[in-house]
């Protein structure tokens, strides 16, 4: 039974030579922990973790700060496997016998509606002059992983029996960089994005995954692959040749 993780599928569908390199013969490049952004991640779910205990919901589900009228009429999840589904370690996880996979990903919070929905969530942070998800939606291709995370988080609940909405919500916080003083403070802003959501792909992109792994073959490279154009740079400059390893630019 190979298992597969959320990251490993998504790499996967942007780049097959990496994948094959890093979860068939781990080979892979790695980069820095971004520690403050795990740090943010951990505090919020510290807050979140406030709210569940007390059964209540979120300010951020608030219009305005009111009571009464709610953005997302939800609280979130209790659940005894909850600190399993957020270990990277373990996660959420789906088991196919016939394809010989066991899938997995780990979460940062879940909420549940008065209708028994559960709504996933994700945590993220980042630090610029003017937040804009349209923009950002529009010119890059990261919030687009972002979507595909979110919906592959969603296809585990349902395996799991779970009703889930089909809308997914990222919580975003933004940095502050601005301020007249430090005093080792950081202020953030607070946004709520919501996604609509579809997880009809994701069980063909798990098999796809599986079958590239099985397989002897090893792909090229990707030219939208940052990782891909590094190694083929160097390639050509410690050759002095061009390498047929990758695909043109």
């Amino acid at each position: 039974m190979f298992k597969l993780s959320r990251s490993a599928v998504e790499l996967s569908l942007n780049c097959k030579r990496c994948f094959i390199l890093q979860y068939k013969h781990r080979v892979s490049l790695r980069s820095l922990p971004f520690t403050l952004n795990s740090a943010v991640d951990n505090l919020c779910k510290n807050e979140f973790d406030f709210y569940r205990k007390n059964k209540k919901p979120h300010p951020l589900f608030l219009e305005n700060g009111g009571v009464t009228d709610f953005l997302i009429d939800a609280v979130p999840f209790q659940h005894e496997d909850l600190d399993k589904w957020r270990n990277f370690r373990q996660g959420i996880s789906f088991t196919d016998e016939y394809h010989g996979f066991t899938f997995y990903g780990a979460i940062d919070d879940v909420w549940i509606k008065k209708n028994g929905d559960l709504i996933v969530s994700d945590v993220k942070s980042t630090s610029k002059k003017e937040f804009n998800w349209a923009k950002t939606w529009n010119e890059y291709d990261y919030p687009k992983a972002y979507k595909r995370q979110l919906e592959m988080y969603q296809w585990l609940f349902r395996k799991n029996g779970f009703s889930v909405s089909n809308k997914a919500y990222l919580v975003y916080y933004n940095g502050l960089k601005d301020e007249p003083m430090f005093d080792k403070t950081l202020k953030f802003e607070s946004f709520l994005v919501e996604l609509d959501c579809n997880d009809n792909w994701v069980e063909e992109a798990i098999i796809h995954a599986k079958k590239l792994i099985d397989t002897g073959h090893m792909p090229k490279g990707s030219y939208k692959c940052d990782t891909c154009q590094y190694l083929k740079k160097r390639w050509n400059i410690n050759n002095n040749q061009k390498s047929d390893l990758f695909y043109k630019n």
